[in-house]
C-alpha cells in the first residue's frame, strides 16, 4: 500500500534533517561546550593548585628516600649473602679448614657481619666464633635439609634487638659437615638522615625491628626534649602500622601511575602537627632489582619507613580569584567568538540554504535575500541572477550587478574568531603565572637533594669498596699450588656471582696473565720501570700501561686506568700471597657503576673524580667531560673542601635565567680501598619538575593555554574544511552558473548545508535548460502560425 504524501513528505523531512547533522552546526557547537568547559575547569582548577600546606614535592620526596633506603638495605642484604655464599664456596672447593681460620679470614676480608660462628651440624658443638654472640639456639639444625631450611632468618634477641642469621654449609670429604652463621643487624647502611629524619625497618606485621634517628630519653636534658622524643616515637610506630598494611598491596594498585623508577608498593603518609610542624612520611618495600624477581631480601617481607618533621605554611594557597577572573574573560572572548560564527558564518548560510530550496519548488515572486558579505553574498547574488533568468530576463542582463561582492570572506572570519581566542589562550600559555620568579624550593626539598646524593655517593663507594674485598678473598683462597685451570674455575664463579666485573684474571710480576675470565684485559702486559717514577705510578697518565712499585700493576687499590677514551677503566687489585707480586685485578663494568645512579627525584646525575670530570652518570654524557656549567663546577670545588675531619655534602638552589634549579654534591666519605679515589657525585634538577604550588599553578594556567589553543584549532579546523572551502567552491560555481555556464554539473561535497545548496544549484541549472529549450521551442513555431492566422483575420477586415 502507498504511503501518503503527508507521511512522504516527513521522511522527506526527516532525511533532510539528518543529513545536516554533519554541517556547520555540529563545530559550533562542541566549540562552545568545550569553552564552557574550559571555563568551568579554569575557575575550580586554578584554586587548588597549592591548597596543601605540605607540597607534594615533599611528599613525594619522603617517598624517593624511603625507597632509597629499601634499594641500600636489600642490597646490603643480598650482598651480604651473596659474599657469605661465595666464601663457603671457596673454602669447600679447596683443602680442609680450621673453623677458627674460616671465621677469622671472613672477619678479615669482610666487616658487615657483627658475629660469626661455626657449629658441628651433627653434635650441635661450637667449633668457633667471633664477635657478638651468635644466637645458636634460634636454629633447628635437624630441620636444615628441608626446602628453605638454609634460608635467612631473623631473630629477636633478649633486648628486644633483631638480628638477621645467613646460614652456609661446609662441606669437605672425610668431616663432619659444618654450619657457617653470619649474624647481622637491621641498621641502614650508608643512609645519610641529616638533622629531624629518623628511619626504621618493620615487618610484615608493623613491628619496628630497628630505627635510626630518634635518641634515647636518657640522652636529652630537658623534659620539653623527652615529650618530643615521645612523641616522634609513637608518630613512628602510627607510621609504621599504616606502611605494613599497605605495603601488602599490588605494586600496580599502591603506586600512582606514572610515577615509575621503583617496582614495589612505595607512597608516602601524613602525620599529626605539632607546633606548626606536620610529621610526614616515606614507606617502601623490599623489592628485587627487576619486577617480578625475588631475592633473599625480599624474602624477609621488610619494609623501609623514613619520617620527618616538616614546618607548616598554611598561608601558602593559591588565590581562587585569578580562576574566576580567567573563567569570566574566556566566557566573555569566547561568546564574543561564538557570536561572529552564528552571526556571520552559521545564520547567512542557513537562510541560503532555505532562500535556494523555495527557488526549486518554483516559489520565484520573492527576491532573494542576499547576505552582506562574503561566498554568502556571491551566492545569494547568483540566486537571484538565477531567479529573475527562470522569470525570463536574458542572462547578460544582468552581468552588470554581478561583480559585486562581499570583502570578507568566511575564512577571514574564521581567522578573527581564531586571533579572538588567542587573546585568552597565548597570555596563559606563554605570559601567565611565570613561577622562575617567584618560586619558593621548600627547605626541604633541597636537605633532601643533599642527603639522597649522599647516600647515593656512600652506596658507589661501598659498591667499589666489596668488589675489592672480594678480590681479596679471592686472592686469600689461591695459593702458590693452585693451577691456573683451578684459578680460572674460581675467577669465572666470582664473576657470574657479580655482575660488577667486565674482566677478572690474575696477573703475575712480569705482567703475565697467568688465568682470565671475562673480556680481555685492559691492562697492559709490561711493568712500568720504578726508576723512572719512583714506584709512584697512579695509572693515569700512562694509557694503563705499567705498574707501580714491587711488581703491584698500579699504585692504590681502586684506580683509573686511563684519562681518555669513550669509558672509564676502572680497576681493583688484591696481592695472592706466595706468589712473588702475582696478583688478582679486576676491571669494573661503568654499566655497573651506571646503574647504581638510576634514581627516581634526583634529576641529573654524575660520578666525577677529583679533577671534577665526569666519570658516569645516569643519563647520557661524554667520559671525561667537565660538568656542564661553571656553578656545577663551583659547587663540586667548594664540597670538596674540607670541613673539619672530612667533606661534607651540600646543596644549593640556583635562580638565573635559565630558571631555578636544586643541586646536590657528595664526596666519598668514609674509609676502604675506594676512600684513596676522592671521586664526588653531584646531583641537579630543575625545580619546574618538582610539585611545588607555584609550578602546579604555572602547568594549569599553560593546560589551559594549550586546551584553549587546541579547542579553537580543532573546531575551526573543522569549520574550515566541513564548510567553507566547499562553500567558497560553491560559490564559485554559483557565480559561473548565473553568467551563462550551463554545461558544469554540480555535484556536493558532504551531505550539509553546503552540499544542500549545491543540489540546489544543480536543480536550477536544470530548469533553467529547460526554460531554454522551451523558449527555443516556441521561436522555432511562431512564424508557421502568423500566415495561418492573417487569411483569417483579412477578410473579416473587409467586411
Amino acid at each position: 500500500m502507498a504511503a501518503s504524501p503527508a507521511k512522504r513528505r516527513h521522511k522527506v523531512r526527516r532525511r533532510a534533517d539528518m543529513s545536516l547533522l554533519g554541517g556547520i552546526r555540529p563545530p559550533i557547537a562542541i566549540l562552545s561546550a568545550l569553552l564552557l568547559s574550559l571555563a568551568a575547569i579554569t575557575a575550580l582548577g586554578f584554586g587548588r593548585a597549592g591548597e596543601d600546606s605540605v607540597p607534594k614535592a615533599v611528599m613525594t620526596s619522603q617517598q624517593r628516600f624511603a625507597e632509597d633506603g629499601a634499594v641500600a638495605m636489600r642490597a646490603s642484604i643480598d650482598e651480604s649473602a651473596a659474599d657469605l655464599a661465595r666464601t663457603a664456596g671457596l673454602f669447600n672447593a679447596g683443602d680442609p679448614a680450621q673453623p677458627d681460620a674460616v671465621v677469622d679470614k671472613i672477619g678479615s676480608v669482610y666487616q658487615k657481619w657483627v658475629g660469626t660462628a661455626v657449629v658441628e651440624i651433627s653434635s650441635g658443638k661450637m667449633l668457633a666464633a667471633r664477635g657478638e654472640n651468635v644466637p645458636v639456639a634460634a636454629i633447628d639444625t635437624s630441620k636444615l635439609s628441608e626446602k628453605d631450611g638454609l634460608s635467612p632468618r631473623m631473630v629477636r634477641l633478649a633486648n628486644n634487638e633483631t638480628r638477621l642469621l645467613s646460614l652456609e654449609l661446609l662441606s669437605w670429604e672425610g668431616q663432619p659437615q659444618q654450619l657457617l652463621i653470619a649474624s647481622s643487624s637491621l641498621r641502614f647502611p650508608g643512609i645519610s638522615l641529616g638533622k629531624f629524619r629518623s628511619i626504621a625497618v618493620i615487618d610484615s606485621t608493623g613491628r619496628i625491628l630497628s630505627s635510626d634517628g630518634i635518641p634515647e630519653s636518657e640522652q636529652v636534658v630537658t623534659e620539653y626534649q623527652r615529650s618530643g622524643i615521645e612523641r616522634s616515637k609513637k608518630q613512628l610506630k602510627a607510621f609504621a602500622k599504616v606502611a605494613a598494611k599497605r605495603a601488602e598491596e599490588h605494586p600496580l594498585k599502591a603506586n600512582v601511575p606514572g610515577e615509575g623508577g621503583y617496582t614495589g608498593v612505595s607512597g608516602s603518609l601524613r602525620g599529626d602537627t605539632f607546633q606548626g610542624d606536620r610529621a610526614v612520611a616515606g614507606y617502601a618495600a623490599l623489592t628485587g632489582p627487576e619486577p617480578g624477581k625475588g631475592t633473599v631480601a625480599t624474602s624477609l617481607g621488610l619494609t623501609v619507613v623514613a619520617m620527618v618533621d616538616v614546618a607548616e605554611d598554611p598561608t601558602r594557597v593559591t588565590d581562587p580569584l585569578f580562576g574566576l577572573l580567567a573563567a569570566g574573560a574566556l566566557l566573555l572572548i569566547g561568546a564574543l567568538a561564538v557570536g561572529v560564527l552564528l552571526g556571520t558564518v552559521q545564520r547567512p548560510l542557513l537562510r541560503l540554504f532555505l532562500e535556494s530550496r523555495r527557488l526549486t519548488r518554483g516559489d520565484l515572486t520573492r527576491p532573494v535575500r542576499v547576505p552582506r558579505h562574503g561566498e554568502a553574498a556571491r551566492i545569494g547574488e547568483s540566486l537571484e541572477r538565477l531567479r529573475r533568468q527562470l522569470l525570463g530576463e536574458r542572462a547578460d542582463s544582468d552581468a552588470a550587478g554581478a561583480g559585486r561582492r562581499g570583502r570578507i570572506g568566511a575564512r577571514a572570519l574564521l581567522v578573527v574568531c581564531g586571533v579572538l581566542l588567542l587573546v585568552w589562550s597565548g597570555p596563559m600559555l606563554l605570559l601567565v603565572n611565570r613561577a622562575d620568579a617567584t618560586a619558593v624550593v621548600p627547605e626541604q626539598i633541597t636537605n633532601d637533594q643533599r642527603e639522597r646524593t649522599d647516600t647515593l655517593s656512600d652506596r658507589v663507594r661501598r659498591s667499589l669498596n666489596e668488589g675489592h674485598a672480594d678480590l681479596v678473598s679471592v686472592a686469600g683462597l689461591l695459593g702458590e699450588r693452585t693451577s691456573p685451570e683451578d684459578m680460572t674455575k674460581v675467577l669465572d664463579r666470582t664473576r657470574n656471582e657479580h655482575a660488577r666485573y667486565r674482566s677478572l684474571y690474575v696477573r703475575a710480576a712480569d705482567g703475565t696473565i697467568l688465568a682470565r675470565s671475562g673480556e680481555s684485559p685492559r691492562l697492559s702486559d709490561e711493568p712500568k720501570d720504578d726508576a723512572t717514577d719512583g714506584g709512584k705510578d697512579n695509572g693515569k697518565d700512562d694509557g694503563g700501561k705499567g705498574g707501580g712499585k714491587d711488581g703491584r700493576p698500579f699504585a692504590d687499590d681502586i684506580t683509573v686506568l686511563n684519562d681518555s677514551g669513550t669509558e672509564p677503566v676502572i680497576a681493583s687489585y688484591a696481592e695472592l700471597s706466595g706468589r712473588d707480586g702475582s696478583t688478582v685485578v679486576g676491571e669494573f663494568r661503568i654499566d655497573f657503576i651506571n646503574s647504581l645512579l638510576k634514581r627516581p627525584g634526583l634529576g641529573e646525575i654524575r660520578v666525577i673524580d677529583a679533577e671534577r670530570r665526569v666519570l658516569g652518570g645516569n643519563s647520557g654524557y661524554l667520559a671525561f667531560e667537565d660538568l656542564p656549567s661553571a656553578r656545577l663546577d663551583e659547587l663540586a670545588a667548594g664540597t670538596g673542601q674540607k670541613t673539619g675531619i672530612s667533606a661534607r655534602a651540600g646543596a644549593v638552589v640556583y635562580r638565573d635565567g635559565g630558571g631555578v634549579q636544586v643541586a646536590g654534591a657528595a664526596p666519598f666519605v668514609g674509609g676502604g680501598a675506594a676512600k684513596s679515589l676522592n671521586w664526588m657525585v653531584v646531583s641537579w634538577q630543575p625545580a619546574a619538575g618538582l610539585a611545588i604550588p607555584e609550578y602546579n599553578l604555572q602547568n594549569r594556567t599553560v593546560l589551559a593555554g594549550l586546551l584553549g589553543i587546541t579547542a579553537a584549532a580543532a573546531c575551526l579546523g573543522w569549520l574550515h574544511i566541513i564548510v567553507v572551502r566547499p562553500l567558497r567552491e560553491v560559490a564559485k560555481q554559483a557565480e559561473s552558473l548565473a553568467g551563462g555556464d550551463r554545461r558544469t554539473v554540480l555535484y556536493p561535497r558532504h551531505h550539509d548545508e553546503v552540499g544542500a545548496i549545491a543540489r540546489s544549484l544543480e536543480l536550477l541549472r536544470q530548469q533553467v535548460l529547460e526554460q531554454r529549450k522551451r523558449d527555443g521551442a516556441g521561436a522555432t513555431t511562431a512564424p508557421a502560425t502568423v500566415p495561418v492566422q492573417a487569411p483569417a483575420q483579412a477578410p473579416a477586415g473587409r467586411n
